[in-house]
């Protein structure tokens, strides 16, 4: 049969179907255990799609394909018989791959001549996988955008140096779905795990010789795929036992009632460019995966810096993307996924498009449409790569302004209010022309790709040594923490600091209307010494140091999450405009309102929000409407201490300090003040301020 694509299961046998649009012939070579070969040819063909069925063939059975046909590099054609190629549809691999000329289709000395070398012991096979799973748990309902608090995490590092987790289940899935990793996921308060990429990997070429790897996966080979490096099964002896331990894993972590979304790549492969191995898509039909240059077939178009980009406006690709959204839906049970590099997906033409193939098919899917989306809305290389604020309104976005404009203002650059104010309420200015909500708006302070929360604060440059390239790596972006004050001259002043900037980073983060992540480990004050770019590090620099657990960072978070879950202010579904904007008021540090000449004060770094509760109201468990309180926000990015003049709100309200991020001991102290009065607000800091609600 030649549909489903892939190798299926079924009637004492399996049937066989990959899809090629330019080879004249396809062989399915099937390899015992010692790696025998067996070619079969597959004569029956419909369309593109090749097909054979094989009886008494089932689960565990390893295999590839050859695809016979022409090796044309400058008519954008590659099939060369010669090297193994990987089930694009594959559900589980087995072995890696080592790097040599046997890789390459290619002739060494002729990148116009195919390679006469065979790659079979160079190259992973791909699984026949039996599907079956016995699910405990029937799948979630979505959790409201509003109510979500992501946390991005890599599935290994999470877990590696766990003492709590068996030795035996460190760095796997089953390690993320033990009672141990998901007790710290549930008492920290998020929601949703986001995970580095899963899908099956390989390092670049040049990784292996360094003695590295690439640890972050984003150089992705089997879109179906769960990476075997992370299973426990695998590790011991099971090859294909991947699958079901990834679901098992997203079985315990739906029993507790977290959403797992997946960090995908469909942007680019790890075939790379013209000069890159040989592994899948580009053996099977390079014209149809790849953009290719229009007057250099040879080389491909490179919007991901990576070597390659996907041609998501091309049949045979958007149909292998579709489908492995709606397999990891559907059969893996997973959540959403946050699509790395996403403009790359919508570039049919070249330029970003939001009517693009893609995003309109993912708009009229009846599965993935219902997902959580969320796009990092930039690429490289192009006049419009920086599309934050343009997908289309089913999307979520990674918000880099808000990102940007946080951190210059914590480190007391001037100038900002404006753009702070409009960051902390979610981004009207890029989401609230398209009938978008604040929860359009992802926020972040870090991410994966950069500086971890405690090295931000710490460090003025990147030290990027351990990556092999002289530290040139990685973008040099931070700037000094200590602008407009002598630095700490003490270990106790430095780290108290850093403290102190981290915290007032957290609570602007978690107190921002949209959707706040939080990168794994911050939480715990984790640090890769200063490397902003550990992409190549599966080592301590990347995994958590569970002995060396900040617990009065932890302690302050799990505060803020419970502070933003527990009162519906700080997660409104609306933007606020016309009479509306009175819930949301600005005053000046003297407790007036803000005016247009404030707002625009170059010198200005400090500002009062107050947080009208009457009027986000929420339901209670028991199906009523809950009245929120009310929240004063006193935002001092100065150097220095500054007294802020409690404004008048609704008459005769009484404010409970409840919140003080330059001293977290004062949150301990019961400190109430009235209209007129004066509360301290530390240099580079928040105090946040509560009034019980009134009926």
């Amino acid at each position: 049969m030649w549909f489903p694509l892939g190798a299926t299961v079924r009637d004492g046998g399996t049937n066989f179907a990959v899809a090629s649009g330019v080879a004249d012939g396809m062989l399915l070579c099937l390899f015992d255990d010692q790696g025998a070969e067996i070619r079969i040819p597959m004569p029956d063909r419909d369309g593109g799609v090749w097909h054979a069925f094989v009886p008494g063939v089932g689960a565990g059975q390893a295999y590839g394909y050859r695809a016979t046909g022409p090796y044309d590099p400058g008519r954008g054609v590659r099939c060369n018989p010669a090297k193994l190629l990987l089930d694009p549809y594959t559900r589980a691999t087995t072995g890696e791959v080592r790097f040599g000329p046997e890789v390459l289709g290619h002739a060494p000395d002729d990148p116009d001549k195919p390679s006469a070398l065979d790659s079979a012991a160079h190259v992973p096979r791909s699984l026949v996988v039996d599907p079956a799973y016995e699910w405990t748990t029937e799948p979630v309902p979505q959790r409201r955008y509003a109510d979500t608090v992501i946390y991005e995490v890599h599935v290994k590092g999470f877990t590696a140096a766990h003492p709590g987790v068996p030795a035996e289940l460190r760095g796997t899935y089953a390690g993320l779905g033990h009672e141990a990793a998901i007790a710290h996921l549930l008492h920290l308060g998020v929601t949703a795990v986001e995970l580095l990429p899963v899908h099956q990997s390989v390092p670049e070429a040049f990784l292996p010789d360094r003695g590295l790897t690439n640890y972050w996966g984003y150089n992705t080979i089997g879109y179906f795929a769960p990476h075997a490096g992370y299973s426990a099964a695998v590790r011991a002896g099971h090859p294909g036992g991947q699958v079901a331990e990834f679901k098992a894993m997203v079985d315990a972590l739906h029993a507790a009632g977290l959403e797992v979304l997946l960090d995908v790549v469909f942007n680019h492969t790890a075939e790379g460019d013209h000069t890159g191995p040989t592994l899948c898509h580009r053996g099977l039909d390079n014209e149809a995966y790849y953009r290719l240059q229009p007057d250099d077939p040879r080389r491909y178009v490179d919007t991901t810096g990576c070597g390659n980009s996907i041609d998501a406006g091309d049949p045979l690709a958007l149909q292998l993307i579709m489908d492995s959204l709606r397999y990891w839906l559907t059969e893996m049970r997973v959540d959403g996924f946050r699509f790395d590099l996403a403009p790359t997906l919508a570039r049919q033409y070249g330029s970003f498009d939001r009517v693009s193939a893609f995003l309109d098919l993912v708009s009229q899917d009846p599965v993935v449409s219902r997902a959580k989306l969320v796009a990092e809305p930039w690429d490289v290389g192009q006049a419009d790569s920086y599309d934050v604020g343009r997908f289309p309104p089913l999307w979520r976005e990674w918000n880099g302004r808000y990102r940007d404009t946080m951190r210059d203002f914590w480190r007391s650059h001037g100038g900002l209010l404006g753009d702070v104010a409009t960051r902390l309420t979610g981004s009207a200015d890029l989401y609230g022309g398209a009938g978008q909500r604040p929860t359009a708006s992802v926020n972040m302070i870090t991410a994966h790709d950069g500086f971890t929360l405690a090295d931000l604060v710490s460090y003025d440059s990147k030290h990027n040594e351990a990556n092999g390239e002289a530290n040139r790596d990685g973008t040099d972006d931070n700037r000094s923490w200590n602008c407009g004050v002598e630095g700490p001259t003490t270990d106790s002043e430095v780290l108290a600091l850093r403290g102190r900037q981290s915290r007032a980073l957290l609570t602007t983060l978690l107190l921002s209307f949209g959707i706040p992540m939080i990168v794994g480990g911050d939480e715990l004050g984790r640090t890769q010494q200063g490397n902003n770019n550990a992409y190549c590090q599966d080592n301590p620099i990347t995994w958590f140091d569970w002995s060396a657990v900040d617990e009065d960072l932890l302690a302050f978070t799990r505060r803020l999450v419970a502070l933003r879950q527990s009162h519906p202010v700080f997660r409104r579904r609306r933007f606020l405009v016309g009479a509306e904007a009175a819930e949301l008021l600005w005053f000046t540090p003297a407790g007036t309102p803000m005016s247009a000449a404030d707002w625009q004060n170059p010198d200005a770094r400090s500002v009062a929000l107050y947080l009208d509760g009457a009027d986000a109201p929420d339901v209670a468990p028991d199906g009523s409407l809950m009245i929120d309180d009310d929240f004063l926000l006193l935002v001092n990015a100065w150097w220095e201490p500054l007294d802020f003049t409690v404004p008048p709100t609704r008459p005769g309200q009484t404010w409970q300090r409840e919140i003080d991020t330059f001293d977290p001991v004062a949150n301990e102290v019961s400190v109430k003040a009235a209209a007129g009065d004066m509360v301290a607000v530390g240099p580079r800091s928040v105090v946040v301020l509560r009034a019980t609600a009134t009926p």
